[in-house]
């Protein structure tokens, strides 16, 4: 065939339906690109974009002839739920996008977006795009394994592809494989067909790791069955759900896609879910109280740990901005401890009008009251020296943004007491080193490290912390993985393990 037209476009939003809304100026600041400008980002050397877009681009271009119609990409840091005037005009641009006809289209979304009028905007838009080119034209996506996954989303597209990785570390090979899927099916060498079960088993994030425990050997175990099928199996996604989100399509979804049989796919897809149900009770996970966090880090005998601030989490819609383990380390004097990443504009634009070596009383969060994202943003007074300044244009290193460019506006490096705290300008979470690399911060010499980050750290923070160096620690915030402090209105119940009693036929 000639060269395939294969438009690219998505929309890419992780919602927390307790964090603001997500604006137009929130897309702005990441991705808001469409047409060459989109297409020469994805081919940089270090784009600013989702890796699996890129490595997607990348592919296509390295498997032969195609003709690429980049749309539109969307993408926002984590918020609340995506106002309705931005959601509809990503859609009226990606409709108009698709008004010459297209051999395929790749559809990038993170996959656990809300609206402020819709639980289930990943779902309607696979819905339009698939009404809008018809039934015979190929769609493939990418999605986060965080993913809300609805039937409406399933049924629109002929292959899903999602993350495998918690913390997210092969974005690009989930963008190949998508690519080279594209490939085979516009070959005719598959026909794809896609299955989807749903659980009533809707974790919080913290125990959904994939370096081991019970969410790791469920994707292993998926893994391994799609290889002993002899190539019946396309694919196999396991989306742990995003619990914040709070809609109805939480829970946890299996989604395979088989090469040409439907029965295959949901054969595989049921034996996968009832090995997930079996072992529901291992998506429970405990955290360390802040007072038992603090004791810790007293004691200099001991080999080096790592914190997350696991209440405020900015990767999960956190404001990157609570204070409550910052105040409880600065008033036990510990000693030799890194801190980062708070979001603070109004503090680091101070403390670069103060300059390098100057002692203040920096004033975390000053504006409380009036333009703060949550109530667990308490105003934080601390005497403080500048150490460094610097404007945060910096590339990852290692972990989920390793090799992509992250604009961190004006950054500061305060000395608070014995801790090292780093205040940043576009709310990101620390899961990667450079956050304290770009201040010529040795991280192996630090005694205490605290991220205000979930799970991705972790991969960004190994060769310093193995699993047993690392702690999630009780902090209150927009990602407080104690889903009972947390109204969920719309997740369906009963669901385990808000539900002890939850069952599943």
């Amino acid at each position: 065939m000639a060269a395939p037209r294969v438009a690219l476009m998505g929309m890419i939003l992780e919602s927390n339906r307790y964090a603001r809304p997500a604006t137009r100026a929130d897309f702005d600041s990441l991705t808001w690109l469409g047409g060459d400008d989109l297409l020469t980002e994805a081919r940089a050397e270090t784009p600013a974009l989702a890796k699996e877009f890129s490595a997607f681009v990348h592919a296509m271009d390295a498997t032969g002839p195609w003709t690429p119609v980049p749309v539109l990409l969307a993408a926002s840091h984590p918020h609340g739920p995506v106002e309705e005037d931005v959601f509809e005009a990503y859609k009226e641009a990606i409709l108009a996008g698709l008004n010459e006809p297209v051999d395929a289209v790749y559809l990038c979304h993170h996959g656990a977006m809300v609206a402020t009028h819709l639980h289930d905007p990943d779902g309607e838009l696979t819905t339009l795009v698939r009404d809008k080119v018809g039934a015979d034209v190929p769609i493939v996506q990418t999605l986060d394994l965080h993913g809300n996954i609805s039937n409406k989303s399933t049924d629109a597209v002929n292959l899903i592809c999602g993350y495998r990785t918690n913390p997210h570390v092969d974005m690009i090979e989930r963008g190949e494989e998508t690519a080279f899927s594209l490939r085979r099916i516009l070959a005719g060498l598959a026909s794809p067909k896609v299955a989807h079960v749903k659980l009533p088993l809707a974790p919080a994030s913290v125990s959904l790791l994939t370096a081991s425990g019970p969410y790791g050997e469920l994707i292993d175990y998926g893994q391994k069955r799609q290889a002993e099928l002899a190539g019946a199996i396309m694919n196999v996604s396991i989306f742990g759900n995003f619990i914040f989100s709070d809609v109805p399509n939480n829970g946890i979804s299996v989604v395979v896609t088989a090469r040409d049989s439907l029965s295959a796919a949901q054969t595989l897809a049921e034996e996968i879910a009832k090995k997930a149900w079996q072992m529901r009770q291992r998506f429970v996970r405990p955290l360390m109280p802040i007072k038992e966090a603090v004791a810790m880090a007293k004691h200099q005998n001991r080999t080096p740990v790592i914190y997350s601030d696991a209440g405020d989490n900015p990767g999960g819609g956190g404001s990157g901005g609570t204070t409550s383990l910052l105040e409880a380390l600065a008033k036990a004097d510990v000693d030799n401890a890194l801190y980062g990443s708070f979001f603070d504009t109004e503090l680091a634009q101070e403390a670069h009008e103060l300059g390098v070596g100057a002692n203040f009383t920096a004033r975390f969060n000053r504006s409380a009251g009036s333009n703060t994202w949550e109530q667990w943003d308490s105003p934080l007074s601390v005497e403080a020296q500048v150490l460094a300044l610097r404007e945060g244009d910096v590339t990852g290193r290692l972990g989920l943004f390793a090799g992509r460019r992250l604009k961190l506006g004006r950054c500061a490096l305060l000395q608070v007491g014995g801790i090292k705290v780093v205040v940043i300008s576009d709310r990101t979470q620390t899961a990667d080193p450079v956050l304290f690399e770009m201040f010529d911060l040795d991280i192996a010499t630090a005694h205490t490290v605290v991220v205000k980050s979930r799970g991705h750290f972790r991969a960004g923070f190994l060769p310093w912390f193995a699993p047993e160096q690392v702690y999630e620690v009780d902090t209150e915030g927009l990602t407080s993985p104690v889903l009972e402090r947390w109204p969920l209105t719309n997740v369906p119940r009963p669901s385990f393990p808000l539900d002890a009693d939850a069952s599943w036929p």
